[in-house]
């Protein structure tokens, strides 16, 4: 039990994408992970963007698409735990500006790998799959729908 801490959400997971600052937040962090990677010397520039999407697109799958339940404790009777983040984000609601801000980001990342690699084809195909990775299990078609038939209801 929370002592001495009060929301009106049932679920605070369903509302921590719109809270202040959060989107600035991410963006400075994915910032500060290529400032990070451009630091180590060895690694050239379209080797550090490649990373960059690479290791964010994989972070975004884990955190948003793989994880499922909630760090808090709600009093939803264990609906959220079989719910992953993305499934939970604005109670669900499709094509909030919260979700149109965490599908778009991966796009323009993946832009911004695209054109400092030059189009390098292994580069190509590293970056297009880690897109893919992360957008296909945004897609509203997909929500429910569990890997070997296991449904979640």
């Amino acid at each position: 039990m929370n002592v001495g801490v009060a929301h009106s959400e049932v679920n605070p997971n369903t509302r921590v994408m719109n809270s202040r600052g959060i989107w600035l937040t991410y963006a400075l962090g994915v910032g500060m992970l290529h400032v990070v990677l451009l630091s180590i010397p060895f690694f050239s520039v379209p080797v550090v963007w490649t990373l960059t999407n690479v290791i964010h697109n994989f972070g975004m799958y884990v955190f948003m698409h793989a994880v499922k339940g909630t760090p808090f404790q709600t009093p939803d009777q264990g609906k959220a735990r079989l719910l992953t983040h993305w499934e939970q984000l604005d109670y669900g609601v499709q094509f909030t500006s919260s979700r149109k801000f965490f599908t778009i980001s991966p796009i323009i990342l993946y832009f911004l790998a695209s054109f400092y690699t030059k189009y390098d084809a292994a580069h190509f195909v590293v970056n297009t799959v880690s897109l893919l990775s992360v957008l296909i299990p945004k897609l509203p078609q997909l929500h429910g729908v569990r890997i070997f038939g296991i449904n979640k209801y």
